[in-house]
């Protein structure tokens, strides 16, 4: 077993000693600091502890990848510091020191939908085999046409696929409240009041020749669903949850049980169908409209151009996370994203800078020991291994990145490549692209692919945005995100 009481020591000089440490926490391989002062953190001299290898920030949270035995350095790092870890959710609350306004509305944001991915990305694989089931013509037809058994699976299928997606109002309302600590199942009570089969359909709205309405004898309101409405659904629930936490303030505790739930649900109930509700869709409607318009008009190519190029620098900031309320609205309105495609190829594009980086420093085994996982989880999705410990570190390879990226963007949306849904946000990003758009997708893989690895190389040969002095020795630019 490796002794880390050295290291750990060492970990905790540099970092600027117990009192700069205001929450510490692991995950499977990384350390995780909030720190008084991240100014005060000797990156270098933490880089060159040998169980160290590398560190990036995020989330306002200094991040020390340690890997696979961070479990045991972290047991020895609490003994020689003396203090104790707190939960990850304890962690990113005291990481908000760090951030600005900003940053913590595109907290929110995340910690709202990110629970939510994994059904998003299941309906976005539904609907792509639904698509090949009903979509294609071979010589004899589509399948569903040839074969009761896929017709049957098709339709059955379906059931998935509404559930995720005309109900996805529920597990928005749900997931806000349980971010903010209130009571979930009024969250989802709340979800289904929105999406109840009582009211009219939302996608049967426009065509609707008498809308139905409740009858109060003085005034009317219409019976309305709100069936995969994002931002309706995001307005209820902050409403149910900041008039929840109220009421908890002032209602005496031995009749809250009673008064809390009715006084926070049935107001919000009411306020979501006639003013939230028409509010958030009028809303929705102009956002999804106005990035659709760049997505589609005559300089989508230019759109798709910037996009692919700054989707890196925004997943810096955090400002990333806003894409998924438009990648949703954009599926309810339009039935499918344009946006979404671009943002799998940027995963892509950084991660094949990764293994450019890779084949020039073939033989740093502590490098590879960041490298290798980091441009792995890149092609599956997830990018800030690879950004932070090794493309921002360098600057050429993230630079190299977002020009591969920004060129199979302008592809992308030149050819209208769409998705069906969210999907994995790398390699596997292709199962969720409509059949239509499917070969050009390849096409813009192959470029994402390519182009960041060869100008990585260049860039490497010409010593072009590189970071001033010994590149091996580059310390990493602390961002915050």
């Amino acid at each position: 077993m490796v002794d880390f009481n050295k290291d750990a020591k060492d970990l905790l000089e540099y970092i600027g000693g117990p009192d700069n440490i205001s929450a510490v926490s692991h995950c499977a391989t990384r350390m995780r600091f909030v720190l008084n002062d991240p100014a005060a953190a000797n990156i270098k001299k933490i880089e060159d502890i040998p169980a160290v290898k590398g560190t990036f920030t995020q989330a306002g949270q200094f991040q020390v990848i340690i890997g696979n035995e961070v479990p045991q350095f972290y047991n020895e790092f609490a003994k020689v510091s003396g203090k104790e870890g707190v939960s990850k959710d304890e962690a990113k609350a005291a990481a908000k020191q760090n951030q600005n306004v900003v940053q913590r509305a595109m907290a929110v944001l995340a910690e709202i939908f990110t629970p939510l991915i994994p059904a998003i990305v299941v309906g976005g694989l539904i609907l792509g085999f639904r698509n090949v089931l009903e979509g294609i013509n071979f010589a004899n037809g589509t399948i569903v046409s040839n074969s009761q058994f896929w017709t049957g699976v098709n339709d059955f299928l379906w059931l998935i696929g509404e559930a995720i997606f005309h109900f996805l109002p529920v597990g928005i309302t749900w997931s806000i409240t349980k971010k903010m600590g209130t009571t979930q199942i009024l969250g989802i009570v709340l979800g289904i009041t929105l999406v109840s089969p009582q009211l009219l359909n939302a996608y049967g709205v426009a065509g609707a020749e008498e809308i139905p309405f409740w009858d109060f004898g003085a005034f009317t309101i219409n019976k309305i669903g709100y069936q995969a409405q994002v931002i309706p659904a995001m307005l209820a629930g902050f409403l149910l949850a900041y008039l929840e936490i109220w009421l908890r303030k002032w209602v005496p505790q031995y009749i809250s049980m009673i008064v809390v739930p009715l006084l926070a649900l049935v107001p919000t109930v009411i306020v979501a169908h006639t003013v939230l509700g028409p509010i958030g869709w009028t809303i929705g409607q102009w956002v999804s409209e106005v990035v659709y318009a760049g997505l589609t008009g005559d300089f989508r190519w230019l759109f798709g151009l910037f996009f692919g190029t700054l989707y890196s620098p925004l997943v810096i900031t955090g400002l990333h996370h806003m894409s998924n309320a438009i990648d949703l609205q954009l599926i309810a309105d339009f039935g499918g994203t344009n946006l979404w495609p671009m943002i799998a190829l940027s995963n892509i594009a950084q991660g094949s800078a990764v293994m450019a980086i890779i084949f020039l420093h073939r033989g740093n085994e502590k490098e590879e020991q960041v490298s290798i996982p980091a441009a792995i989880s890149c092609y599956l999705g997830v990018t800030e291994p690879a950004m932070f410990g090794i493309n921002i570190k360098y600057i050429y390879p993230f630079v190299a990145a977002m020009i591969g990226s920004g060129i199979a963007g302008l592809v992308a949306t030149t050819f209208n490549v769409m998705a069906n849904s969210i999907g994995v946000g790398g390699i596997p990003g292709f199962l969720s692209i409509q059949t239509d758009s499917m070969a050009m997708f390849f096409v813009c893989m192959a470029i994402a692919i390519v182009v960041p690895f060869l100008l990585t190389i260049v860039f490497d040969k010409k010593q072009l945005f590189a970071p001033k002095g010994d590149i091996e020795d580059a310390p990493v630019i602390q961002t915050q995100k």
